[in-house]
């Protein structure tokens, strides 16, 4: 089970943003590889035994901190229809989780997860951005696919090709996988 606890109040709070920050601060002037726990300690103004105590070890630790930065911080945009909305949000995660520092977020995230959670939370921010899109166009009359519809055919296929497959990936596939969800939804077709 994960030793971090889920948005925390008060003096928990005021830690974890503080220890957040200086993982933050120390890995952009030293490097993500030369930190230490005691360094993290030291510029968050805690002990390292807090740090243990709360996180485990400083793997437990990198993954939470790249969880919060993989949290979207705005609602996907209105572009006014589905397929415009949707294909924006996709170039954008794809920009956003193919950069150097998304990918060593995405590590981050799931080499200090023993139990699966950060990665579901992770999958969690995704899908509660793509329902807000498909949320806005359906009270707009459009036909939409459903949620897990576009995990499968739009972010686990980027997902996929960021990790394992990243030469070529662009935008245009983006837009591809986007154009092959949706008319498949204005045919009726569920994802194969």
């Amino acid at each position: 089970m994960s030793r971090q606890m889920v948005r925390p109040g008060g003096r928990s709070a005021r830690v974890q943003a503080s220890v957040h920050a200086a993982v933050r601060e120390l890995a952009s002037q030293v490097g993500r590889d030369a930190l230490t726990v005691p360094m993290v300690a030291q510029r968050a103004g805690v002990t390292p035994s807090t740090i243990y105590r709360r996180w485990g070890d400083l793997q437990e630790l990198l993954s939470d901190v790249a969880v919060e930065r993989l949290r979207p911080d705005t609602a996907p945009g209105d572009h006014g229809a589905l397929p415009p909305d949707l294909t924006a949000w996709a170039e954008q995660f794809l920009d956003e989780m193919a950069s150097p520092a998304g990918r060593a977020y995405i590590r981050d995230a799931l080499l200090g997860d023993p139990d699966g959670s950060n990665a579901g939370r992770c999958s969690a921010y995704a899908a509660e951005q793509i329902d807000v899109i498909l949320t806005r166009a359906t009270e707009r009359g459009e036909k939409t696919p459903d949620v897990e519809t576009v995990i499968d055919r739009v972010v686990a296929p980027l997902m996929y090709r960021i990790l394992f497959r990243p030469d070529g990936l662009d935008a245009a596939y983006a837009r591809r996988l986007v154009r092959g969800v949706l008319d498949s939804a204005a045919e009726g077709r569920e994802a194969p």
